[in-house]
């Protein structure tokens, strides 16, 4: 039984769900497909890549290796700590990152937002693909990408390095779903 309430918990003190659930996730990656295209690579970027909102927005051009498929992202909770993940992405979001943005000048970025632009952008998409409460968010996205990679067989170690968490007991909230998820996960088992 998931813990109500607390930081590191995929459901509220009520008992709502915080992140969005696979048929979510396919509507805003749906409705994202649609916006302008630095809206749309900000947001495949969020939902592809599971990291924080003040980490994609201080992604640069020189962070993105194209022929190895990878985004170098820089955890910025470890304070007075360079921590660099590199992150799997699929083709499909490095040939958007490619055709969108200049990636021949290492250290523009990406997105130059300020974190209440990007999290309205975020809000928007969300509301275009009729997703509404708690899920709702940039960290929804984030919950969200840990159920995927749950769903899918990740290996909770390498959910853990690819959200950057320095815990495990942090990363293995994704193994806590209920309803539909949880029955998807029991059912890999038949």
């Amino acid at each position: 039984m998931p813990q109500h309430g607390t930081a590191f918990s995929l459901y509220a003190a009520d008992g709502r769900r915080k992140y969005l659930n696979a048929d979510e996730r396919r509507r805003f990656l749906a409705a994202a497909q649609l916006a302008e295209p630095k809206v749309r690579s900000f947001c495949l970027t969020m939902a592809y890549l599971g990291c924080r909102i003040s980490e994609a927005l201080k992604l640069t051009a020189g962070d993105v290796q194209l022929s190895e498929n990878l985004v170098s992202i820089r955890c910025l909770k470890k304070r007075g700590k360079l921590v660099v993940r590199e992150v799997p992405a699929p083709p499909a979001l490095m040939k958007e990152l490619a055709c969108i943005h200049p990636l021949n000048q290492d250290r523009a970025l990406l997105w130059p937002l300020g974190r209440t632009t990007a999290w309205r952008l975020i809000k928007a998409v969300m509301s275009e693909a009729g997703i509404r409460s708690l899920p709702a968010t940039p960290k929804g996205l984030r919950h969200g990408f840990g159920v995927h990679a749950v769903m899918c067989g990740v290996p909770l170690n390498l959910i853990q390095k690819w959200l950057g968490h320095a815990d495990i007991a942090t990363t293995a909230i994704y193994t806590n779903v209920l309803g539909p998820e949880e029955r998807a996960v029991a059912a890999r088992m038949w």
